[in-house]
């Protein structure tokens, strides 16, 4: 067992192995191989396969500098999409608190505190000012 662990280690020497890039392909073609198994698709099949070949492909390629782009990139549009739902979510929860108006003239976004009646709110981006109800 322990000359197989040596020759595994061996084997793996200078390998990419796998980052967080490859486990979400991973756990994709996991959800469409389930997937696979309700509708039972060709489609899925085959996706799930070439999702699998992929992702090996990458934990065993010694290309380091072309994975580590590849990882960077995922990385970014993940972050991106993280920060759009995190703001709609920050969003969501300010409302039951604040109201939130545009200004007319630059469409700067205000946050004025609900309750107060009919205010006159200035801009501080345009120093427009203009009257709301909050």
């Amino acid at each position: 067992m322990n000359k197989f662990k040596q020759s595994l280690q061996r084997f793996m020497y200078g390998r990419y192995g796998v980052d967080q890039f490859g486990q979400f392909i991973f756990g994709v073609a996991f959800v469409v191989i389930i997937l696979n198994m309700f509708f039972n698709s060709v489609i899925f099949y085959y996706g799930s396969l070439l999702l699998i070949i992929y992702g090996y492909y990458r934990a065993m390629s010694k290309n380091h500098s072309k994975r580590y782009s590849e990882n960077m990139k995922f990385l970014g549009i993940k972050n991106q999409l993280l920060g759009k739902i995190n703001r709609e979510k920050r969003m969501f929860n300010e409302k039951k608190v604040n109201h939130i108006y545009s200004c007319p003239s630059c469409k700067q976004k205000i946050r004025v505190p609900k309750g107060k009646g009919k205010i006159e709110i200035t801009c501080p981006k345009c120093h427009t000012k203009f009257v709301k109800r909050s």
